[in-house]
């Protein structure tokens, strides 16, 4: 499932290609995959131009020049693709939205999904995540304050959308190998040393993953495979599951 770095990257390389453009053709294959009817969707972005892409924790928010919102969940297996029908994948898309010659498809929306909503309506879809882990507010001092009061795994913890947003098991793997704490361990058993180091840990594992992104730009200027995993980039858990484990035993 892609997480924070997959998706901020997914928004830089959205926003190179399709911002102020209208979309010119919608076109629906599942209508599980979006909230309302096919005819109201495409009518309420037939000719609209997506004026901009931002988003929060694992979504993607693509804003409508109408004030609408398409509120992007990929979940387990989900991709996007844009180029040209020439281009495409060998892969069933659920939902596409074309830009002339240009179309943006949306893959593997089987547990995902795209839906339209007003403004107050996203806001209250999303009122339950947490914070921002690269947000200027998410600073050591609030992350000490809150964590003091958690009692669950740190896994657990970091994978937390209510606490932390946009983590998940691939990260988290990650940021506990970077800390060199057992993800299996309690938070409620970490020395103040090792929670500030799980803090910055966070911090370099994200920053460091979502700059990795900017290597791709160029050669997706025209074609954005945007399942692009950033991961690959750092050491994966599971080929040291074994270190792991022994450094949790060690602490």
């Amino acid at each position: 499932m892609p997480e924070l770095p997959e998706m901020e990257n997914y928004k830089i390389l959205l926003s190179q290609q399709i911002i102020n453009q209208p979309i010119t053709h919608v076109t629906i294959e599942r209508e599980k995959s979006i909230n309302v009817p096919a005819h109201s969707f495409t009518s309420m972005l037939l000719g609209k131009k997506i004026v901009s892409i931002s988003r929060r924790a694992k979504h993607l928010l693509f804003h409508l020049e109408n004030n609408k919102i398409l509120l992007l969940h990929l979940m387990l297996g989900g991709s996007m693709f844009y180029g040209t029908k020439e281009e495409k994948p060998n892969r069933t898309s659920q939902v596409t939205l074309s830009f002339g010659d240009y179309h943006l498809y949306f893959i593997g929306l089987r547990l995902g999904y795209l839906h339209l909503l007003s403004q107050e309506a996203t806001e209250n879809e999303l009122k339950d995540l947490g914070r921002e882990p690269l947000d200027p507010s998410f600073t050591l001092e609030t992350f000490l304050q809150e964590a003091s009061s958690k009692r669950g795994r740190v896994k657990t913890t970091l994978t937390d959308q209510q606490f932390i947003a946009g983590i998940g098991n691939r990260y988290s793997d990650e940021i506990c190998f970077h800390s060199r704490i057992l993800p299996m361990k309690n938070m409620n058993e970490l020395t103040a040393e090792q929670v500030k180091q799980l803090f910055l840990s966070i911090q370099h594992i994200l920053k460091e993953a979502s700059n990795r992104g900017d290597t791709c730009l160029n050669y997706f200027l025209l074609v954005i495979n945007a399942q692009v995993d950033m991961s690959h980039t750092l050491r994966s858990i599971t080929e040291r599951e074994k270190n792991v484990t022994d450094v949790g035993q060690r602490l």
